[in-house]
């Protein structure tokens, strides 16, 4: 056993809708580049894909990708370059 979980050891059957959040500062680029690196792992994944709500004062906003997950690996290679980015403040 190698320790690294697959899509056996997963509570979900693949592939399967799953929702992904990213939350971060409101700046221009923040939807754009949540987009592109999204569809670095999941190409179909498109803009209307997206929904996205402010903060009560606007200085913050949560996107909401709805994808199509093939894999538990694909949502982990997601979750991990969301949580390194700099613009992330928060992935769920």
């Amino acid at each position: 056993m190698s320790g690294i979980p697959s899509d056996r050891d997963s509570i979900f059957e693949y592939p399967c809708r799953f929702f992904i959040k990213a939350i971060g500062y409101n700046r221009p680029e923040f939807r754009s580049t949540i987009l592109a690196l999204a569809q670095r792992h999941a190409p179909e994944v498109m803009d209307g894909d997206i929904q996205q709500r402010y903060s009560a004062d606007h200085n913050y906003l949560a996107l909401t990708i709805t994808m199509l997950a093939q894999s538990r690996a694909q949502l982990d290679a997601i979750y991990t370059e969301l949580s390194r980015h700099e613009l992330v403040l928060m992935a769920l």
